[in-house]
């Protein structure tokens, strides 16, 4: 062990300190630990929101989507599905319509999405099925020969439906914007009521048959392929390769891409809690500055001995360096430890709970990741570095004669 680590833990640990300059010291490692803790736990739960807000989206979403380039429809899906699978990493595709529709029920109408999907097919792709809170997952036609139509919670609270009830769909699509145009109309019976906890989805969202939906917008075929890849990470990757092979006909857009904005909002957020936090350890940093001036204060005599024994400048920087450096390391452990504790016990009882009719949860989500300790440890343990350059450079300073004249 260097002589310049043994005297700083001996300076750290000298009994005969005084009891302000101990009780300060624990203050700034007291700082440095609910700094890193409130760290750790803020940005695991900023981490939890993302991955939680993100498998609710690919619930409802494929991981790409694949749109005509030129045509309005695609007129042989199975050809163009076999076609676009042939890609690496696509594993399953599906096809769909969508447009914008009016629905009325009995009480009263709303303007809607509508999307015309294959169950068949899309089982393999989205997790609508497993969204699904009430009724049955079925949109073939009934004894009357009406279609089956799924429909997110909010919509149907709106339109104060249940699975059974009847629906009309309107829509003007393939007709000439005219005074006197008719709309075209299309019964319905509401099979299921889905459930995403994304309001977006839930209040204005509708499931139909390719078969009905071709029929009520007149498409003469399908608007889209959407596509569901080996990994939900290199989708972008997938998207790309697909534009390069068939660009001149296809467009493809990843689940990254259609929701750039609320993702890269999330990002924002995390990255300026980040900064918020870090000021509590800049904070104890200075804790640190203080009661290291303060032992340079107290050890003049020492550190003019020292120099007399032939220690240069840069070893008496480095004893007090060391002890920042002690400080800032049992704090950037001790605040890991806490800071896993606390998410640890969050994830075990759910102590914070979310009004569930506010958020899509009920419970604050945690999502631990190796990556955010190691940045908040190094961020913790360089800030407290920073406060000790100037109390060292205060001791390395101090003149031999004038500490052996006092």
């Amino acid at each position: 062990m260097r002589y310049e680590w043994f005297i700083a833990r001996r300076y750290l640990m000298s009994r005969r300190r005084g009891f302000f300059i101990s009780l300060n010291n624990f203050f700034s490692i007291g700082g440095v630990v609910v700094g890193v803790a409130a760290l750790i736990f803020v940005m695991s739960m900023m981490n939890g929101f993302e991955t939680e807000l993100r498998s609710r989206i690919l619930g409802v979403t494929s991981h790409i989507t694949v749109y005509p380039r030129f045509d309005p429809v695609i007129a042989d899906p199975p050809a163009t599905m076999a076609e676009l699978k042939t890609v690496d990493g696509v594993v399953a595709a599906a096809p769909f319509i969508y447009y914008k529709a009016a629905v009325a029920s009995e009480e009263t109408g709303d303007g809607i999405i509508v999307r015309g999907i294959d169950l068949a097919y899309e089982d393999n792709v989205s997790g609508l099925k497993a969204t699904i809170l009430s009724g049955r997952y079925d949109l073939s036609p009934n004894d009357q020969g009406e279609g089956g139509i799924i429909i997110g919670k909010s919509l149907a609270s709106r339109l104060n439906v249940l699975p059974g009830d009847p629906l009309v769909l309107f829509s003007l699509q393939g007709e000439k914007l005219r005074a006197n145009a008719q709309p075209r109309v299309k019964r319905f019976e509401v099979r299921a009521i889905f459930e995403t906890g994304m309001y977006e989805y839930d209040a204005s969202m509708a499931y139909i048959s390719i078969p009905d939906a071709a029929d009520l917008f007149k498409t003469g075929g399908v608007t889209g392929i959407h596509l569901k890849t080996r990994d939900i990470f290199s989708a972008d990757q997938t998207a790309e390769e697909i534009g390069s092979r068939f660009g001149e006909r296809y467009d493809a857009i990843d689940w990254k891409k259609m929701n750039k904005n609320l993702f890269s909002w999330m990002q924002l957020e995390k990255i300026g809690m980040f900064i918020a936090l870090s000021l509590i350890i800049a904070v104890a940093a200075f804790n640190i500055i203080s009661t290291l001036v303060m032992i340079v204060m107290e050890k003049r005599q020492e550190i003019g001995i020292l120099k007399t024994m032939g220690s240069v400048p840069a070893s008496i920087s480095r004893i007090f360096m060391g002890i920042g450096l002690v400080v800032g390391g049992i704090g950037c452990l001790l605040g890991w430890l806490v800071g896993f504790l606390l998410c640890y016990l969050q994830l075990r009882f759910n102590i914070v709970s979310l009004p569930a009719e506010i958020y899509f949860i009920n419970s604050l989500p945690i999502d631990m990741q190796p990556l955010d300790f190691i940045i908040v440890g190094l961020a913790s343990i360089a800030l407290c570095f920073l406060a000790t350059l100037y109390p060292a450079r205060r001791a390395a300073r101090l003149s031999v004669v004038e500490v052996l004249r006092h």
